[in-house]
């Protein structure tokens, strides 16, 4: 689709030209033409790349006709990925006026990406909710906040009284900032459900579980700064060059200036594997394969850090026995990858260490999801990568706020900061909030149908109370809708979804989603953007669309991939009708009779409770992971002064927050007045804790079948214990004589409580004080046997195209209730769909576009750089199926979902695999839904969302979709 330019006073707007079935009859620009006129002309590709002359200046848009006055300098943080570029936004009169990169920020340091460079347009973006709307009879009307706030409660209460509370979805948002999720998930559970999640779900809750399961924390481990200090860089199942493109220059630094290897591991030949030193190409699906593959080769050689091993691993010897079954011929066998490239790259990170392994989620989006982020903490395990400068597991998170939104616990199956759904969770969430635990708990369905229930033990239990046990997941929601009642462990099925922040493309089975949006009693979307929900469907009634802002429009704290907390401030005013996330919760719980339990010790002017205040109440209770130092005053104290923080080490040199590491990077210790800098690089033991140092955390109990947990002669630099410890208590403080170290007002509140619900933060404070992590030292656990797999193994996809592994490797037995819900595994394998549907289907990001699009399709910088939608396969395929480069095509998959999409003939994907971009929607199954838009928030491009053609398929912990090795068959259209 090509796009028209049309006058619209300050600014040039596109507009979809009649080919595009949208109104209007202008005159059809050139790409040439489109550069010019958009002062783009330093070269498209400036746009889409790190740091081009293009982007080494201002890009300031033309001022509003009329408009005078001083020029106001406001930084603020990219709202795209979760690198967390800095940028100054440049504001005149109330408006938004242009914008430049910050060249004193410590992580882009003045680099953009397209979509950073492109930022302003979506605070004055042309294409949002203007107003509230909702759809009478087929058509979209408008109507007023207080009607659509009173006609939404109603709705939701009148479901309450019949179906209780579980019938109601909270679907959150990882665009929120923090603040924001935690109102959400307190407002949830104040409205009584664990029906509750966002995007990390389906992004990267495998990598959260794995990791969290392996050393304690489920969480990047170092920063992309650290990366300047590897010797090494493994990617595996990751992009970055286009996902995150900023984060390439630190990864290029460390190529230049250590001349470290890059190895890239994909089925795709992307952007990042063009700067590889080696690239390897495997079968999607084979992560665990090609890593044991390594490990056999690391141990067959005496590689492995021996030492390391013996002090802070646990169950080593149970992985050896794993890896000892992928021989060279195995692995080829399974991956495809031949002897001589696995050798090279275990030889590569052997021999130049200290290495980093970065993956996304190529390697987390699978049904065992959990069995690859694992086996990847184990293989940097094995070579003592971890707890070192230059080393550890980095994972490059997608949103901007989607570690921030899991921190803070937008998530079905915890409280914020990961305290979990138990009782004393619970209790210790309610002291926070000063509230009576009782009271709390009479909000939560106990009327639950009893069923099997996979817990955390592998044990069945009855379901009686839905407060303490896990929510319907967003994966699954649909089944929370479509499921036969009689299967759902909670009363009845989900009646209304509300989506907040959240694009339903994003997601898997597409068909089976447009079934279940038509079966709700109520469908409601709080976005700044009408996203695919408002048009997937075939509803005439029931919907309603609610103008949220950008986050240019509020301002709050979000946490970047390395865990560093930063500042926004508001850029400008709220447009249109639209309002802040957290002034829409406050209006809804007044409408449902909640709002003083919410905001009990939250100031609320205007009906928009004080961010500041949400805050302090978030560093009051979230002691597990350490956001409880970085107070709103630190963190702006931080923001001021970006230019004094050193770009690798992240430490400020001099200046007001001397010593402090950028954005007090959790975990930030004890109370903000016991001024801890804050966590650069996770169970580094280099560094006293005071200053940033840990071990790793003593939370799977002191010792298992008899054997040790705790860390043996290891421990962190300064620590009065010089061995394992487990975690503090007040007994343990007792124990050690440590007690009265203690303030009397301390000992009376730490009486009875351990470092996570100690409200004073005493027991951290006495712990670091002599020199030991508040959550103990213990080992790292190389088998976590609370797993269904406790060693890490090999199981073939769902739907395989290589039926001869499926004996050796099958996948799990079908499971009644999980997560509320039954869930299909050998059921789906049983059955061989490769012959019909012989192409391995895999998906991924573009640079240009983010998450499911709406955003970023609806800007007119990004939207002429990527017009269509399409699907990458190898020529040899094409030629077979008589397909030419860009014929329209029908994909279909073994599910019956289908999408007509534009074929990109390309060496990039093997023979046998397809490859498409997940950004796209508005389109479905061949059909243009662009009418269906209310007028003026269409998108300037749409496309077939290839998750319409995805199919079923969850992990196994945490029932993270299947996106990554799925099957399909390519025809011409």
């Amino acid at each position: 689709m090509k796009l028209t330019k049309i006058s619209n006073q300050a600014d040039d707007k596109l507009q979809p030209n009649p080919a595009g079935n949208a109104p209007g009859g202008q005159k059809c620009l050139s790409r040439r033409d489109f550069l010019r006129n958009s002062g783009l002309m330093a070269g498209g590709a400036a746009l889409a790349s790190v740091a081009a002359p293009g982007m080494m200046k201002k890009a300031s848009a033309e001022a509003t006709p009329g408009a005078s006055g001083k020029t106001t300098e406001v930084r603020t943080v990219c709202t795209h990925c979760s690198v967390g570029c800095g940028v100054y936004a440049e504001v005149q009169n109330g408006v938004w006026t242009g914008q430049e990169p910050a060249f004193d920020h410590p992580f882009n340091l003045g680099a953009h990406c397209a979509k950073g460079a492109a930022l302003r347009e979506h605070g004055h973006g042309e294409r949002r909710l203007k107003y509230p709307t909702k759809l009478v009879n087929g058509k979209w009307k408008r109507i007023s906040w207080d009607q659509a706030i009173n006609e939404v409660g109603d709705q939701l209460l009148k479901l309450r009284e019949e179906s209780g509370p579980d019938s109601v979805y909270w679907l959150g948002s990882a665009k929120y900032n923090n603040e924001q999720a935690y109102l959400f998930r307190k407002l949830a559970a104040l409205w009584g459900t664990n029906n509750v999640d966002h995007q990390a779900r389906i992004c990267h809750s495998t990598t959260v579980a794995g990791v969290a399961n392996t050393w304690g924390y489920g969480a990047m481990t170092n920063s992309y700064n650290d990366i300047h200090n590897s010797k090494a860089i493994l990617i595996i199942g990751g992009n970055p060059a286009e996902a995150h493109p900023v984060s390439l220059q630190h990864v290029m630094l460390a190529k230049e200036r250590n001349n470290a290897p890059l190895i890239v591991i994909d089925p795709r030949f992307t952007r990042t594997a063009a700067h590889a030193n080696q690239f390897i190409r495997l079968r999607p699906g084979t992560d665990v394969p090609l890593v044991w593959g390594m490990l056999w080769h690391i141990f067959e050689n005496g590689w492995e850090d021996k030492e390391f091993i013996r002090q802070r691993v646990f169950g080593m010897d149970e992985i050896r026995k794993e890896v000892a079954k992928w021989t060279p011929d195995e692995v080829e066998r399974v991956t495809g990858v031949p002897e001589n490239q696995v050798y090279a790259a275990a030889k590569t990170m052997a021999d130049h260490r200290p290495g980093t392994f970065i993956w996304c989620m190529g390697g987390t989006q699978h049904t065992i999801g959990n069995n690859n982020t694992r086996a990847y903490c184990v293989f940097q395990l094995a070579l003592g990568n971890m707890g070192v400068t230059g080393s550890g597991t980095n994972i490059f998170r997608g949103h901007d706020n989607v570690q921030g939104a899991t921190d803070l616990g937008v998530l079905s199956h915890t409280l914020p900061g990961y305290y979990g759904l138990a009782e004393g969770a619970w209790k210790h969430w309610a002291k926070v909030w000063d509230l009576d635990y009782e009271w709390i708990a009479g909000r939560f369905d106990k009327e639950n149908r009893p069923g099997e229930y996979f817990g955390e033990e592998g044990s069945d239990a009855e379901i009686v109370n839905s407060m303490t046990n896990k929510g319907i997941p967003v994966s699954r929601w649909i089944d929370g809708v479509l499921e036969d009642k009689n299967n759902i462990a909670q009363r009845d099925r989900v009646r209304a979804m509300i989506f907040w922040g959240h694009a339903p493309n994003s997601q898997t089975r597409g068909p089976e989603m447009k079934k279940a949006m038509e079966q709700l009693d109520t469908l409601i979307v709080i976005d700044p953007y009408p996203t695919v929900t408002a048009v997937m469907h075939d509803r005439t009634d029931g919907v309603y669309l609610l103008p949220a802002t950008t986050q240019f429009e509020t301002y709050g704290s979000v946490t970047a991939s390395n865990r560093s907390i930063q500042w926004r401030d508001k850029v400008i005013d709220p447009l249109f009708e639209s309002l802040p996330d957290h002034t829409i919760m406050y209006k809804l719980a007044r409408k449902l009779g909640i709002e003083s339990e919410l905001t009990k010790n939250i100031a609320v002017e205007n009906d928009e409770p004080s961010i500041e205040d949400i805050l302090r109440e978030i560093n009051r209770g979230m002691w597990t992971i350490g956001y409880t130092g970085q107070s709103p005053e630190r963190l702006k104290l931080h923001q001021q002064n970006w230019g004094t923080f050193d770009y690798t080490s992240l430490k400020a040199e001099g200046g007001p927050a001397d010593g402090d590491f950028y954005g007090l990077p959790w975990p930030c210790w004890g109370t903000a007045e016991l001024k801890h800098p804050g966590t650069p690089n996770l169970y580094d033991t280099s560094k006293p804790v005071a200053e940033g140092g840990l071990t790793f955390r003593a939370r799977f109990g002191v010792e298992y079948e008899g054997v040790n947990l705790l860390a043996e002669d290891s421990y962190s630099q300064g620590s009065e214990i010089k061995d394992g410890y487990p975690e503090f208590s007040a007994d343990v403080l007792k124990k050690l004589g440590w007690w009265d170290d203690l303030t009397p007002e301390e000992q009376q509140l730490a009486e009875g409580t351990n470092w996570k619900t100690d409200l004073s933060g005493g027991i951290q404070r006495v712990a670091i004080k002599h020199g030991c992590s508040p959550f103990g030292n213990a080992k790292a656990r190389a088998i976590v046997w609370t797993f269904p797999d406790p060693v890490p193994i090999h199981r073939e996809p769902l739907y395989t195209s290589r039926r001869d592994l499926v004996e050796k490797y099958p996948t799990y037995e079908d499971r009644k209730s999980f997560y509320r819900l039954p869930t299909r595994y050998a059921s789906i394998q049983a059955k061989d769909y490769s012959k019909d549907y012989p192409i391995i289907l895999t998906s991924g990001r573009l640079v240009e576009y983010e998450g499911g699009g709406d955003e970023t399709r609806s800007n007119p910088w990004l939207a002429e750089l990527q017009q269509d939608m399409f699907v990458e396969m190898h020529k040899r395929d094409a030629n077979n199926a008589g397909i030419k480069d860009g014929d329209d095509v029908w994909l279909e998959g073994p599910e019956g979902g289908r999408v007509k999409v534009k074929a990109m003939i390309t060496r990039r994907v093997g023979p046998g695999v397809a490859f498409m971009p997940f950004h796209f929607g508005g389109h479905f199954e061949g059909k243009d839904l662009r009418d269906k838009y209310p007028s003026g928030s269409d998108p300037y491009i749409l496309g077939e969302a290839c998750n319409t053609a995805m199919t079923y398929g969850y992990d196994s912990v945490t029932q993270m979709q299947e996106t990554k090795a799925s099957l399909c068959r390519i025809s011409k259209a």
